[in-house]
Order: C-alpha cells, then sequence, then structure tokens
C-alpha cells in the first residue's frame, strides 16, 4: 500500500509521516501529493493571524473544540519561528492545546517557517493538501506571531481570521501594514481586559472607513449625507468584530458562526472559486519560481553567479544589471 492510500485509508501514522516528507520536499512525498491532488478542494482553510500575545493559540484550541461539537474533523497547522541555529520549529503551539489530545478527530501539527517573511513557510499550502485529502473538514493555519508581516495568509485561506487584543498599542501600526484589510473575520481576544471597548471602537472606525455605509458630502458649508448604492452593500463582506475570551471558551460558538456565514458567503457570490483559482495559481507561481532558480543555478558557470553578486555588492553593478548580465551569459 502507498502512502498516500495509507493516508486515505486513515492512518494517522502515515499522514505525519507524508506530512514530514512534503515539509522536506522529499520525492516521495511529491508523488504523494500528485496521486491525492485530485481528492482536495473540499475543505475550509481558516487562517488565524495576529500579533504576538493576542491568543492565537489558544483561540484556535476551542474553535477546534467549537468545531468538533459539531462534529466536524479539524486539522491544525502551527506555522512556528524556525531556530537559527536548526530550522526547526522552536515554539511547538502543541503544547497549548492539550485539551485536543487524544481526539481522533484533530490532528495537530507544528512546522518552522524557515525565513518565510509572511510568516508562513512554502511547504504550507502542501500540507493543507494533506489535510484536505485526508478528509478533515476545516484546516486552521495558525501563523508565526510576526503581527504586521503576515499578509501571505490571504492568499492560502478561504477565511482569514485577524486576532486583536487590549493594550497592544499597535492597532494603527497594524492597520498602515495592511494586516487589517486581509481580514474577514476580527476577533478582540482577551475582551474580559477593561480596554476592549476601546479596541473594538479603533476597529470599528477603521472599519467605517474602508466600508462606508453613508456618504458624507459637503456642499457650500453645509453638510449632508446619501446612502451608498444598495447593491454595492448587497455584495460586499463587511469583517465582523467578535469579543472573546479564549481562555474561557466566550464568544468562541459565535466565531465559528461568523466563520461559517463567510464560507457561506463565498459559495453564494462565487467568491470561494475565485479564492481558489487564485490560491492555486500563486502555488504553481511559486513552484515554477523555485524550479527555474534551480535550473538557472545548475546551468550558469561555477562561480559566475557569486560573482555577479560581489559586483552588486561593491556597487559595481546593479542588480538589474546582474540579472542582466546572468542571464545574458546562460543564453551563449
Amino acid at each position: 500500500m502507498t502512502l498516500a492510500e495509507s493516508v486515505l485509508n486513515g492512518d494517522r501514522l502515515a499522514l505525519a509521516r507524508l506530512l514530514t516528507q512534503v515539509e522536506n520536499d522529499s520525492a516521495e512525498g511529491r508523488a504523494a501529493l500528485a496521486a491525492l491532488f485530485s481528492r482536495t478542494g473540499r475543505a475550509h482553510l481558516v487562517g488565524v493571524t495576529g500579533a504576538p500575545g493576542t491568543g492565537k493559540s489558544s483561540l484556535v484550541n476551542q474553535l477546534a473544540l467549537a468545531y468538533r461539537r459539531s462534529g466536524k474533523r479539524v486539522a491544525i497547522l502551527a506555522v512556528d519561528p524556525s531556530s537559527p541555529f536548526t530550522g526547526g520549529a522552536v515554539l511547538g503551539d502543541r503544547v497549548r492545546m492539550r485539551d485536543l489530545a487524544g481526539d481522533a478527530g484533530v490532528f495537530i501539527r507544528s512546522m518552522a517557517s524557515r525565513g518565510s517573511l509572511g510568516g508562513l513557510a512554502q511547504s504550507t499550502a502542501a500540507m493543507t493538501q494533506v489535510f484536505d485529502a485526508a478528509g478533515f473538514d476545516a484546516a486552521m493555519i495558525e501563523t508565526v506571531g510576526a503581527g504586521q508581516n503576515e499578509v501571505d495568509i490571504v492568499r492560502l485561506a478561504h477565511t482569514t481570521i485577524v486576532v486583536d487584543a487590549p493594550g497592544l498599542g499597535d492597532d494603527i501600526q497594524a492597520i498602515k501594514a495592511g494586516i487589517l484589510e486581509i481580514a474577514d473575520v476580527l476577533v478582540v481576544n482577551k475582551a474580559d481586559r477593561p480596554e476592549a471597548e476601546n479596541t473594538v471602537r479603533a476597529l470599528k472606525s477603521m472599519l467605517d472607513l474602508a466600508n462606508p455605509k453613508r456618504f458624507v458630502i459637503r456642499h457650500h458649508g453645509t453638510t449632508m449625507k446619501a446612502d451608498a448604492p444598495a447593491k454595492t452593500e448587497s455584495r460586499r463582506w463587511v469583517p465582523p468584530i467578535q469579543r472573546t475570551v479564549a481562555t474561557e471558551g466566550a464568544g468562541v460558538d459565535e466565531l465559528v458562526a461568523h466563520i461559517e456565514k463567510h464560507a457561506a458567503y463565498l459559495r453564494a457570490s462565487g467568491e470561494w472559486a475565485v479564492r481558489e483559482r487564485a490560491r492555486l495559481r500563486s502555488e504553481v507561481e511559486a513552484l515554477l519560481r523555485e524550479a527555474l532558480m534551480a535550473r538557472f543555478r545548475a546551468e550558469v558557470p561555477d562561480g559566475k553567479f557569486e560573482s555577479a553578486l560581489e559586483q552588486v555588492f561593491t556597487h559595481r553593478l546593479s542588480p538589474w544589471e546582474a540579472a542582466q548580465l546572468l542571464t545574458d551569459g546562460r543564453r551563449k
């Protein structure tokens, strides 16, 4: 029996082994992915991102428990910071998800980001495909806590949850960096803190600016208001803001309802297919870049690439000129 067949038969050890092969980009892993791909496209991919200290792992733990109460199988992929020495995962979010231990309907995997700028390792998409083929109803991807650099998640997830918390003082910075603009659902976790309402108000203000329900028009000093077009409003998804206290499970059922409502919206509006196409296109392009770069390095004479880089470092060549020199040299 092949590794892919074992995964389809529900073998958890085979699933763990395949995830390792995929993360290491082995030939066996690629072959299994090819065999499994026709079984993908059904799981709801949910990204959970936000700044450090917002309680993402505790929230993911509670979301998984809520999914299990409704009978759904859920996979969790926690993308941890990489060790600068070993390249392996440092944090290991599984230690904070002990409530899920022993549940056959839950599979938790930590992986290293390995330096990905957006907090997502290159193999993350492939690993979610394994979960999808294995029959999990939802796959949650918790990204490394870089806060403002995690916009890569929008390329992978169907639904992106951005988690905030009171007292962090970086709401405006997050907005500037685009982290709030990628949100399909906004969560104010640790909502039992006194500053929670201030955080909610700040998020509502930014959402109102991005999604105005009424236009304010000034004409010769007179302020007038006009409703936004109903057709536009009916088609636009406005991210809801959900208060939660993950350590107590408060607000989590309501959050699951928002996630399910967003999935229904995606399917009804046709946006699900649009996001799937964009996600797969992005994955193919990333793999193509990697393959072309590997082929290019193999065909360039020894030392030529490093020589061009040295000329860039010493400002004798611009990066554009170096790239042109290398590609011209390859054609000769």
